[in-house]
C-alpha cells in the first residue's frame, strides 16, 4: 500500500475519529442536563466552549477532507503516487495537528498556530494539483 493511500485512511479515520468526539461532547450535554436530545443546533453555539470548539473543529475537517481525498484519489487512480507519497503523512499530520489545536484553543497564538497547519495543507494541495496536471 502506498504512503498516500495510508494518509488517505488516516484523514478518514481521524474524521471519524472527530465525529465520536462530537458524538460524545453532545450526549454528555445530555447526560447533564443542559440539552434535550432534539435541540442541537448545528453549528454548535449552544454548547460550551469546549462544545463549540469540537463542532467548529469536526465541521472543518470535512469540509476540507474532499480536497485531500479527491486529490490522493486522482493519485492513486493514475498511478500517480510518487507525486503525492513525499508529503501526504505531512498533510495527515497538520491536518490532525490543526483539529487538536482548535479543540484546545481560539486564543489568538492557537489561531496562528491553526492557521499555519491549515495553510501548510492547502500550499501542499496546490503543488499536488500543478504537479498532477503536469503528469502524463
Amino acid at each position: 500500500m502506498s504512503t498516500t493511500a495510508i494518509a488517505l485512511i488516516g484523514m478518514l479515520m481521524w474524521s471519524v475519529a472527530l465525529t465520536f468526539g462530537l458524538v460524545f461532547t453532545r450526549v454528555a450535554a445530555i447526560m447533564k442536563g443542559e440539552k434535550e436530545l432534539n435541540a442541537f443546533q448545528a453549528d454548535g453555539r449552544d454548547l460550551n466552549a469546549f462544545g463549540l470548539r469540537m463542532t467548529r473543529s469536526h465541521a472543518n475537517a470535512l469540509e476540507n477532507l474532499a480536497l485531500a481525498v479527491g486529490l490522493m484519489l486522482l493519485a492513486i487512480a493514475t498511478g500517480h503516487t510518487d507525486i503525492t507519497d513525499k508529503l501526504a503523512m505531512v498533510v495527515l499530520y497538520a491536518r490532525i495537528a490543526q483539529s487538536v489545536v482548535h479543540i484546545l484553543s481560539t486564543s489568538t497564538p492557537m489561531v496562528m498556530v491553526r492557521a499555519t497547519l491549515f495553510s501548510v495543507q492547502m500550499l501542499i494541495f496546490a503543488y499536488w494539483g500543478w504537479l498532477l496536471c503536469q503528469a502524463h
